[in-house]
């Protein structure tokens, strides 16, 4: 093989890689569009509660939107509805667990939901509390399957089972 066509091969091999190595944020992360595939793991700090199933993640590079995955709450902040029962607590609750801190966001199948959040488990960095499965345990939140992300789905039912049965949090709150 001539040497110009061989040189050319290893400089397009090399941009290459290092456009994939700066669109996932040079640490593996990735920057921006659809992030990786099921069970990838992205790091970041809260920097804002929106409710009690989504935050706002400070990435390396950007500021991502994330709903939990697996469970939902009263809404609090959907425009043209009344703020619903316990609400106001879930979103406490959220916040008192994540504000300010370090997590790991752990992707399913489906990285995205139809209104462009990055769909999570959400951890706790320091000490590891799978933070979905605390808000169902403490009665803040109900589940929510929807496939393909499905992973917990069984884990979060008998958890919602138990507060549902002992009266915690919405459930013995709320009608």
């Amino acid at each position: 093989m001539p040497r110009r066509p061989v040189v050319l091969l290893v400089v397009a091999a090399l941009a290459a890689l290092a456009y994939a190595w700066t669109a996932r944020g040079g640490d593996g992360a990735p920057a921006g569009g659809p992030p990786g595939a099921a069970g990838d793991v992205l790091r970041g700090r809260v920097v804002r509660v929106t409710d009690g199933d989504t935050i706002r993640v400070a990435l390396s590079n950007r500021s991502e939107r994330v709903r939990y995955i697996g469970i939902d709450t009263p809404e609090e902040v959907r425009p043209d509805t009344p703020v619903q029962c316990y609400a106001r607590r879930a979103a406490a609750e959220n916040a008192r667990l994540v504000a300010g801190r370090q997590v790991r966001l752990v992707l399913d199948a489906d990285a995205r939901d139809r209104f462009g959040r990055l769909l999570a488990y959400v951890y706790r960095a320091d000490d590891g509390l799978f933070v979905n499965e605390a808000l169902v345990r403490g009665g803040f939140a109900r589940t929510l399957t929807i496939a393909p992300n499905v992973r917990f789905a069984g884990r979060f039912a008998a958890l919602a089972r138990q507060a549902r049965r002992a009266g915690r949090g919405l459930w013995g709150a709320c009608a």
